[in-house]
């Protein structure tokens, strides 16, 4: 699929107009005014900002039409709060937003659920993480990420893997002219000849057992008793349970 054409709402990106920096501050200045024309101009002028900030996601296994609508959240909140008065360039301030909701919608959207305060450790990880990176151009130990956020790092260790998916069984690891080979393709059968045979082999010798040797293992192995409480249950001593136990499975590894 093509970043640079995305189809969204019935409008294609990639024929959309790019603002200047003037027409943008002039569009800025009305929406703080209350012109609802100019904030649809301002939104739409800005929707290629959103595609950049899309393409940075490209390789995760998501929608690229989802990101893009998620993203133009962020770009609304953006032209919403925006403050003209600051010496600060709009893009500047809206790509943060746009790349903290896609983030967001990332989080909140993995395959496996966590407790909100949990998504909330991870979320503040990954942005120390980030700065940490940009700041020592190397990444950050889970050690580095811990002090600077106050935690322990087992928090930050389990926040952080709280929020990676889950990888595909049928996710391709290798790829020969079109022969891909899997995940899936490296784990071991766990239906093998060897397996289902020894489970034959094993339910022949528990069906050679007498009628109460099979009670005894039934009760200790399928029932979780103890060897007293079989005992009691078939008028034996607690000795007697523990060598009829013992005889049973010897016969049974024989």
């Amino acid at each position: 699929m093509h970043y640079s054409k995305v189809e969204i709402t019935a409008v294609n990106t990639s024929g959309l107009k790019v603002l200047s920096e003037k027409e943008c501050t002039e569009l800025l200045r009305k929406t703080k005014e209350g012109d609802k024309a100019a904030r649809e101009k301002l939104i739409k002028g800005n929707l290629r900002l959103v595609l950049s900030v899309v393409q940075r996601f490209r390789n995760r296994d998501e929608n690229p039409d989802d990101l893009f609508q998620v993203g133009c959240v962020g770009l609304i909140k953006a032209c919403d709060n925006f403050d003209i008065t600051q010496p600060v360039k709009f893009s500047t301030y809206a790509v943060p937003m746009i790349i903290g909701e896609i983030k967001r919608y990332l989080r909140d959207n993995t395959y496996l659920r966590v407790s909100r305060s949990l998504r909330d450790i991870a979320y503040h990880a990954m942005q120390v993480k980030e700065e940490l990176t940009n700041l020592n151009n190397r990444e950050p130990t889970p050690e580095e990420i811990a002090e600077r956020l106050g935690i322990s790092v087992h928090k930050v260790i389990i926040a952080l893997e709280s929020v990676v998916e889950p990888l595909s069984l049928y996710e391709p690891v290798y790829n020969d002219n079109g022969d891909a080979l899997y995940v899936v393709d490296q784990l071991g059968d766990s239906s093998s000849d060897s397996d289902w045979i020894e489970e034959i082999n094993m339910r022949e010798a528990i069906g050679k057992l007498d009628k109460r040797e099979k009670m005894i293992l039934h009760q200790r192995f399928i029932l979780g008793k103890t060897q007293t409480e079989v005992a009691e249950e078939i008028g034996i001593s607690q000795a007697q349970v523990s060598r009829l136990e013992k005889g049973a499975m010897g016969k049974i590894k024989a």
